[in-house]
């Protein structure tokens, strides 16, 4: 599987690498685009949820790696009580 990672700026201006086993993410976010803070969350658990399908209908397991980047991400946002999350590139 293609692993993608994804550059996210937080609320406060903090930026961070994510990792997605798949390339989903391409999918569902948009490079440059400020995303309110619930919505990316919400985006990050399908596109998470998606990529483990993905890795269990190839391997025949669901991806934990995908599991703890939605566990990263949903720890991350209950820091900020609202904003926006820019989602500003990717690498492979």
């Amino acid at each position: 599987m293609p692993e993608v990672e994804f550059d996210v700026q937080w609320p406060d201006g903090s930026r961070q690498w994510v990792y997605s086993p798949s390339t989903v993410v391409e999918d569902v976010f948009t490079v440059g685009t400020a995303y309110p803070l619930a919505e990316f969350v919400e985006l990050t658990r399908t596109a998470m949820t998606e990529a483990s399908r993905r890795v269990q209908e190839r391997y025949g397991f669901p991806c934990s790696r995908a599991a703890a980047t939605l566990a990263g991400i949903e720890g991350t946002a209950a820091r900020f009580p609202d904003g926006q999350v820019r989602v500003a590139g990717f690498r492979r």
